[in-house]
């Protein structure tokens, strides 16, 4: 099964973009994911092609408009009605025929008073980028890679007319980080990266992706390489050891350790999710020897 992602964009040109190369480009070479894009623009129906307004309430920015952003999520989760640039195989772009948005038999010119319409058979989820969403998690990458693909909204400007999700409740609004960026492709690259590399054949070895930071809940310990000493610094002894169960200890003990120092609450997490003593009382993480 090829893992299909759709992407609704002001700039088509950003994709495949990095994700064209190394590891992701081999496997979109090679058929394990497809990369279309769909220009949001073109499902404007005024002359100037539209997308965007000014913000009800006033303010500064302009805000993506509903309908335009409707039809051309309908463009993508109804039959017969799929305009947009696809990438497979490593080769050119090719375009799917173009078509008049007004001129369209089947594709909706306004939101549809009686909600959404069917998903026809469109089983992939859909994620709107944007910073009012709930961030993104390794347990969330590993649920969307293990699905046929993702379809994913990327934001521009102030962000989306709220309406939008009101009328398309199936969207998940999702953030990448605690930032803000200029518009939602980045996120949207970040994203889909994220899932590739854990597409089945896609990484050389099977547990490439298995001992990882956020893959337990904690962060991933740290990790050495030759040269033995480096500027009077040299590899912890227990990783020269050879003891496989004194490294599995060691690593466990500093993945705890770097998690509850630096990220303390995703160690929060981690505790709060574990059998807690009868007294309630917190285990302490000592630094671990080296």
């Amino acid at each position: 099964m090829t893992f299909a992602a759709t992407i609704l964009t002001l700039y088509p040109e950003m994709f495949p973009g990095p994700l064209g190369h190394s590891i992701a480009g081999r496997a979109l070479a090679d058929g394990k994911w497809a990369c279309e894009t769909v220009q949001i623009r073109d499902f404007a129906i005024d002359k100037h092609r539209t997308v965007d307004d000014t913000p009800a309430g006033g303010g500064a920015g302009m805000v993506l408009k509903c309908d335009v952003l409707a039809r051309a999520l309908d463009s993508v989760i109804l039959p017969g009605t799929g305009r947009g640039t696809s990438v497979a195989g490593g080769g050119a772009p090719s375009a799917v025929p173009d078509v008049r948005v007004t001129d369209h038999p089947h594709l909706p010119l306004h939101l549809p008073a009686d909600g959404p319409p069917p998903r026809s058979g469109e089983d992939r989820p859909i994620l709107a980028m944007t910073p009012r969403g709930k961030p993104i998690t390794q347990a969330r990458i590993r649920e969307l890679a293990a699905g046929p693909g993702v379809v994913l909204i990327c934001g521009r400007f102030e962000g989306f007319d709220e309406r939008l999700f009101e009328a398309r409740p199936d969207i998940e609004q999702v953030s990448l980080a605690d930032i803000v960026l200029s518009g939602g492709e980045m996120a949207a690259l970040t994203l889909l990266d994220a899932c590739i590399r854990l597409i089945p054949g896609v990484m050389g070895a099977a547990l490439s992706g298995a001992e990882e930071s956020f893959e337990h809940g904690l962060l991933e310990y740290p990790h050495y390489t030759r040269p033995q000493t480096w500027e009077g610094r040299t590899i912890p002894e227990v990783l020269r050891s050879g003891d496989h169960a004194r490294i599995a200890a060691w690593r466990k003990q500093r993945s705890e350790y770097d998690t509850r120092s630096r990220r303390p609450d995703l160690w929060e997490r981690h505790e709060g999710a574990r059998v807690q003593p009868a007294s309630g009382a917190r285990r302490k993480t000592k630094e671990p020897d080296q």
